[in-house]
């Protein structure tokens, strides 16, 4: 099955998440929507991905993020340039660096954490899907 992949969270402060996963992880709104039947939020991604976030609150009845600490979404980065650049603008967008609960992820990677406690790894490797029956 082939499939576009969005991400959907609730989150606390739409605008607030909107600004810090643009500037970290160098996205655009790709769409948005407010008071549609109670919920406020938008979408981002960029042209060209096969995912987006999908960041939303609901106005009547506001559901409260619960991530927990293995609730990941993980970049592999190969390029040292590219996942210092990626590293430098998480920080700077206001994420929190902390340290992953599996240490696997801390020995090429860097785990950030946004205010609602989703997590993000920015994994300095490549990536190839290994197919297995």
């Amino acid at each position: 099955m082939l499939a576009h992949l969005r991400i959907a969270r609730p989150v606390t402060d739409v605008d607030r998440t909107r600004k810090m996963y643009v500037e970290g992880l160098d996205l655009r709104v790709i769409g948005g929507f407010s008071d549609h039947d109670g919920f406020d939020g938008v979408m981002l991604g960029r042209d060209g991905l096969d995912y987006h976030f999908e960041f939303t609150r609901c106005r009547t009845h506001p559901v409260p993020p619960a991530p927990t600490a293995e609730d990941l979404v993980v970049f592999y980065l190969s390029g040292e340039a590219e996942w210092t650049a990626a590293c430098e603008r998480m920080e700077a967008a206001g994420f929190a660096t902390v340290a992953s609960l599996n240490p696997y992820w801390d020995r090429l990677g860097r785990t950030f954490e946004d205010r609602d406690g989703y997590r993000v790894v920015l994994q300095r490797a490549a990536w190839v899907n290994k197919e297995t029956r």
